[in-house]
């Protein structure tokens, strides 16, 4: 399981201080017992919401190294030409070929 990013702490943590203030203010729980399950509750929120929130991208060199590391074809680039007419037939090849996208 990947690591979570400082956004997802900032976005967990601020979800369990404004659930577990907003439940204590409309519940108006006195007893020990209340004020616990809404800690537990505002918790759990808190870390669904931190599971949720989005995860930085991998760029696109790393998530073409673990491609290449597991059996996924990897595209080839070509060198670019300096005449037109050396371009055209890779041109043409690229247009040929299916594009791949995930």
């Amino acid at each position: 399981m990947p690591r979570p990013n400082v956004a997802q702490f900032a976005y967990g943590s601020a979800t369990v201080i404004c659930s577990a203030l907003a439940m204590l203010l409309l519940s108006q729980a006195r007893s020990g017992l209340g004020v616990i399950v809404i800690a537990f509750a505002a918790l759990a929120l808190g870390v669904l919401v931190a599971l949720t929130a989005p995860a930085p991208r991998a760029t696109r060199k790393r998530a073409t190294a673990v491609g290449a590391a597991q059996g996924t074809p990897v595209p080839v680039q070509q060198p670019a030409s300096t005449t037109a007419a050396a371009a055209a037939p890779a041109a043409a090849a690229r247009i040929a070929e299916p594009t791949l996208r995930r």
